[in-house]
């Protein structure tokens, strides 16, 4: 029996995502151990299953959910270092990744940002101005199954990558916008917008 109620069969909603503001989401989340547990398994099977949902017509309109393609445990109010992400690529094929102790071990010097700056779950409000992110980053982390596992991601699902990993570091995606002109971009790095 799993001691969390992010059992395989809980349904996670809005209440349950942790909003800005909440100090889950600007602490550290700790590293889990490993072989992974059955009930870290079901948590991330849980938060997959959410973000399904949150793209699905009928179930995010019944459950009233925000579409998502990231989730990390800390915006569920786990302070653990696992993410999943449920998006589709330029191919329109799934990519669907659950991620434990992930690590980005290199990346690009290239940058891209997106025209429309970052949202986030946790994230209520519109947030105008651009964030910084490598174009292609190389994970290294584990699966659903304990596997060690390095993948390469380029584009949108870099930046999914990134932002999720901020999120289990406590930094919230406008962290990186800049302060004084929320549209400036980093000066001596190649940058462009992701869909140009």
């Amino acid at each position: 029996m799993s001691s969390s109620k992010f059992s395989a069969e809980y349904i996670i909603t809005m209440d349950d995502i942790v909003r800005e503001g909440h100090p889950v989401l600007r602490t550290v989340a700790q590293p889990v151990e490993l072989p992974l547990q059955e009930e870290d398994r079901e948590t991330l099977q849980c938060m997959l299953q959410f973000l399904k949902n949150s793209q699905d017509p009928e179930i995010s309109e019944e459950y009233n959910l925000r579409s998502g393609v990231g989730l990390s445990a800390n915006q569920i109010g786990l302070l653990k270092r696992m993410f999943v992400m449920y998006s589709t690529d330029e191919r329109g094929r799934i990519v669907e990744h659950a991620w434990v102790n992930p690590k980005i071990i290199s990346h690009s010097l290239t940058m891209v940002y997106l025209p429309e700056s970052e949202g986030c779950l946790s994230v209520d409000r519109p947030v105008h101005g651009f964030v910084p992110r490598y174009e292609s980053v190389k994970v290294k982390g584990y699966d659903l199954e304990g596997k060690e596992v390095v993948l390469k991601f380029k584009g949108y699902q870099a930046i999914i990558i990134q932002h999720e990993i901020d999120h289990l570091d406590g930094i919230m995606f406008y962290d990186r916008i800049n302060k004084e002109n929320p549209f400036k971009l980093p000066q001596g790095v190649e940058i462009r917008n992701l869909y140009e």
